[in-house]
């Protein structure tokens, strides 16, 4: 991994630009970095009540909570697809 080239991005989301360090292309970055600035507005439309630290961190608590989910699902057909080949 210390092989692999480091690219710096800049992105915007929700309003602030951060600079991206890492190994991965630049449009997978801005990909990553347009569907978080989707959430946190989806978030903010629906509570405008709320800061932006606020927003990040339910952003995040719903990234993860969609992640754990879709971790399961390919646990479990990991699990049918061995029964099916075994």
């Amino acid at each position: 991994m210390a092989d692999e080239q480091k690219t710096r991005i800049a992105v915007d989301i929700y309003g602030q630009t951060y600079t991206i360090v890492g190994t991965e292309t630049s449009s997978h970055v801005r990909l990553v970095a347009s569907i978080v600035d989707d959430k946190m507005r989806e978030i903010s439309v629906r509570n405008p009540y709320l800061d932006s630290s606020k927003i990040a961190v339910l952003t995040a608590v719903n990234t993860v909570h969609d992640y754990l989910k879709l971790k399961e699902q390919v646990e479990q057909m990991e699990q049918e697809l061995k029964k099916l080949k075994g």
